[in-house]
C-alpha cells in the first residue's frame, strides 16, 4: 500500500510492527483489500486469540466479521464498524470480506473512547477522515492541521451511535451451556423452564443470574443471539424466507418485523443500501 506523500512505500511488516507500538504517530490507518501484497490485507481467515497495544477501529465492505471477546461476541457487518480497546483480548473470524479499512489508536488517543468493545454505526464524515488520514505518511509527525482533523475523526468516533450487535455471554457454566444451545439450535422454542432444567437450574436462577451476568433477560438475549445468526446467514446470500425457518420464525413476515425493530429497516433494504455505498 502506498501514501500519497510516500517516496518508498513503508513495507507491510515495518507498518504491523508499528502498529503494535504504543508510542508513535497517534493514529495509524490502512484501507486493505483481498490482495496478498496489501499491508491491510482482507479475506476468509480466523485469527486466535490475541490483543494490540492500541486501540482498533475497524469497517468492512462487505461480508462479515465475528469478533470474540470476554465480554461476549459480536457480529460486524458490512459499514458498521468495531470498536476494540487496546489490550483487549480477541479472536476474529472474517467470512467473506474483500476490502475494507482499519484504524489503530495509540492508548493516549482512545482517552474518551469507549473502554468496552462495541459495535457502532459510522457517518460520511469519519469514512472520508479515514480515508484522508491514509494519505498520512505513517512515520512523520502530524502537522497542527493533522492534530485538528484527528481531533474531529475522535469526535467522530466518541459520538457514533452503538448498534445492538453484542451478544454477552454468561460466565456461569450452567448458564453458558444454556446459552450455547441456544446459539446451537436457534429454532429451539422450548420454555425457560425446559431450558434451565436441561441446564441443571431452577428457572427462578436461571432468570435471575442470566440477567445478572448479561444485563439482558433470556427471552432477550434469544432475540439478540438470533438476529447475530439472521446477519451472518444473510451476509452468505441465504434467503430471507430459509434464514426465518431456520432460526424458529413462524413466518418471514415475523422474523422481517424483528429486523426492522432493530434497524429501522427490511434484511434486502438494509443490504441493498449497503452495497450501493460500498
Amino acid at each position: 500500500m502506498r501514501h500519497a506523500h510516500d517516496t518508498a512505500p513503508m513495507t507491510k511488516e515495518a507498518f504491523l510492527q508499528m502498529c503494535e507500538r504504543a508510542d508513535g504517530p497517534p493514529v495509524l490507518t490502512f484501507w486493505g483489500s483481498h490482495s496478498r501484497e496489501d499491508r491491510g490485507r482482507m479475506g476468509t481467515r480466523e485469527l486466535d486469540w490475541h490483543a494490540h497495544r492500541r486501540g482498533q477501529l475497524f469497517c468492512v465492505a462487505n461480508g462479515l466479521v465475528h469478533v470474540r471477546t470476554a465480554h461476549g461476541s459480536w457480529m460486524l457487518p458490512p459499514l458498521r464498524a468495531g470498536w476494540l480497546p487496546p489490550g483487549m483480548m480477541h479472536k476474529v473470524t472474517i467470512s467473506g470480506v474483500l476490502d475494507g479499512w482499519g484504524m489503530m489508536l495509540t492508548p493516549e488517543a482512545c482517552a474518551g473512547l469507549p473502554d468496552t468493545p462495541c459495535v457502532m454505526g459510522i457517518s460520511d464524515l469519519l469514512r472520508s477522515l479515514v480515508r484522508r488520514v491514509t494519505e498520512w505518511p505513517p512515520e512523520a509527525a502530524l502537522t497542527p492541521e493533522q492534530e485538528r482533523l484527528l481531533a474531529v475523526l475522535l469526535d467522530e468516533v466518541r459520538l457514533a451511535p452503538r448498534e445492538p450487535l453484542h451478544l454477552p455471554m454468561p460466565t456461569d457454566p450452567r448458564l453458558l451451556r444454556l446459552a450455547l444451545r441456544l446459539l446451537e439450535a436457534p429454532d429451539d422454542d422450548r420454555t425457560l423452564a425446559a431450558l434451565a432444567r436441561d441446564a441443571g437450574l431452577s428457572e427462578r436462577t436461571a432468570r435471575r443470574q442470566f440477567v445478572a451476568e448479561t444485563g439482558l433477560s433470556v427471552t432477550q438475549w434469544r432475540q439478540q443471539a438470533r438476529l447475530t445468526l439472521a446477519l451472518e446467514r444473510l451476509a452468505k446470500g441465504e434467503a430471507v424466507a430459509e434464514v426465518a425457518d431456520a432460526l424458529g420464525y413462524a413466518t418471514p413476515s415475523n422474523f422481517i418485523a424483528m429486523f426492522r425493530r432493530a434497524f429501522g429497516e427490511s434484511p434486502a433494504r438494509y443490504f441493498a443500501r449497503r452495497e450501493a455505498a460500498a
